[in-house]
């Protein structure tokens, strides 16, 4: 047997003692160095999944206040799941929830391990203070200025809603997080439709609340079909506005009974009903109103013409949606292709137009845009679009698109300031999963929360109510949720 295996080298004391020196000085320089400075773009948003789980760091139960816990979940690219990064300079940044406009902040200014990662104000104080220190495979670690201390899973937790909390710098997998650019305005995937029973088939859902409590829709077909709701989840039939006819209209519709994309809407003590009357792809088209007392089937009384369209015109007078301005003034957008979406004054004693004055609010050259309806929030006025193909079942490619305005009558402008009037519009909900071509929306405020309902397809083909909340993000913003 020999001192040494003819498979180990042969490595005299001095080559030895040279090659640790060596190895012992990449070590010490290696443990000296500092990390590299990852880069991140300021101006985008991004998702941050963790190595460990495979979920997204996520603001608890999409709350907006000050306090509220910073944990892990499944990945579904909602605002809450969205962030930023704000330059504090010297390679140190603020982490921007896209949902509440709040960044992540060390509770308490702990330097204790296991410290909770919440949201809070933005102060840019040290505890709402991190760098990135680079990690394998392009993840980073999010280190923070006060501390010191790595935001972490909680104990390398795999589970929905586990705590993001500050840990001493491992390294850890749970310690690392991928960063993913988002598209901005345009999450990856879209929420599915909240629950809704019972008679749920119809075509362009408008909805007023009734004084008394529940709701009431009136949507697109024979003599305008409406339904009602005493909790906005379960839909009952509730037969017609018109089951006589209405013969004022035939000379639109060929004689049809079918009338198109309503407006319903109660003040003065009456219910008041706007509707269009026009054949497939022409712009022959008018808006007539009525009235009821109770919004029955059959209660409605004729009022009148209000704007009517013809071949020489350039807009289509389909598809009318009320706003109330701050100052109390009645204004109604409509419009559908041709020359894109326009505005008239109302008289909100008669609830017919008031004036001769037109408004152009958006357009896209010709091209498919229609079923406006403006909803005042935050400040500003939201004019919601549909644009592309509808009515094609489940190849529908309808997909609700948004702008704002300070002004009522525009100039209204997308996410990225593009104007409306050039085909500028961010979209907020697409085709997605079995969920196709959703559109002709109304929006609402609520009790709970300002509410987006709409029509969408399903693979079969069928036309159903969609219903789903929104909230706004840190820059005003809506989204869908």
């Amino acid at each position: 047997m020999t001192a040494r295996s003819s498979t180990i080298p042969d490595i005299r004391p001095r080559a030895l003692l040279t090659l640790l020196v060596a190895a012992a000085l990449v070590l010490a320089q290696s443990l000296a160095a500092p990390a590299r400075a990852a880069t991140v773009d300021t101006g985008t948003w991004y998702v941050l999944t963790n190595v460990h789980s495979g979920k997204a760091m996520d603001v608890y139960e999409t709350s907006t206040a000050d306090g509220a816990r910073i944990g892990q979940w499944s990945r579904n690219d909602g605002a809450w799941q969205q962030w930023r990064f704000l330059d504090s300079g010297d390679g140190w940044y603020r982490l921007q929830s896209r949902h509440s406009g709040k960044v992540v902040d060390v509770s308490g200014r702990s330097t204790a391990d296991g410290a909770d990662g919440v949201q809070w104000r933005d102060t840019g104080a040290a505890n709402q203070q991190f760098r990135l220190a680079d990690s394998p495979g392009g993840a980073v670690r999010l280190i923070n200025r006060h501390s010191g201390k790595a935001l972490e899973v909680w104990e390398w937790s795999t589970a929905d809603g586990a705590r993001v909390s500050q840990f001493s710098d491992t390294g850890g997998a749970n310690q690392q997080w991928r960063l993913t650019p988002v598209e901005a305005g345009t999450p990856a995937s879209y929420p599915g439709p909240g629950p809704v029973t019972g008679n749920t088939g119809l075509h362009d859902p408008e909805v007023v609340q009734r004084p008394g409590g529940g709701y009431l829709v009136a949507s697109t077909g024979p003599g305008v079909p409406l339904k009602t709701s005493a909790d906005r989840t379960h839909w009952t039939d509730a037969g017609s506005a018109f089951p006589g006819g209405t013969p004022w209209a035939d000379p639109y519709t060929d004689g049809s009974t079918h009338l198109w994309a309503p407006e319903i809407h109660h003040a003065n003590g009456q219910y008041y009903l706007w509707y269009s009357a026009s054949t497939f792809g022409s712009n022959r088209s008018a808006i007539f109103l009525a009235t009821s007392p109770t919004g029955a089937s059959g209660s409605w009384t004729h009022r009148g013409l209000v704007v009517e369209s013809f071949p020489t015109n350039d807009f289509n007078a389909i598809d009318p949606a009320l706003v109330v301005d701050e100052n109390g003034a009645w204004w109604m957008s409509f419009g559908s292709f041709w020359s894109g979406i326009k505005m008239i004054r109302l008289d909100p004693s008669t609830g017919l137009r008031s004036g001769t004055a037109f408004h152009s609010l958006a357009s896209r050259g010709g091209g498919a845009i229609e079923a406006p309806t403006i909803h005042r929030a935050n400040g500003y006025y939201y004019l919601y679009t549909s644009f592309d193909s509808c009515c094609q079942g489940a190849d529908s490619t309808y997909r609700i698109m948004v702008g704002r305005s300070t002004s009522v009558t525009g100039p209204y402008v997308d996410r990225a300031g593009v104007p409306l009037m050039d085909g500028g519009g961010t979209q907020i909900l697409g085709s997605h999963g079995s969920i196709h071509g959703p559109g002709h929306q109304t929006v609402f405020s609520d009790t709970d929360a300002d509410v987006l309902m709409y029509h969408y397809y399903t693979g079969s083909g069928a036309s159903l109510l969609g219903i789903n909340l929104l909230g706004y993000d840190g820059d005003g913003w809506p989204y869908v949720y």
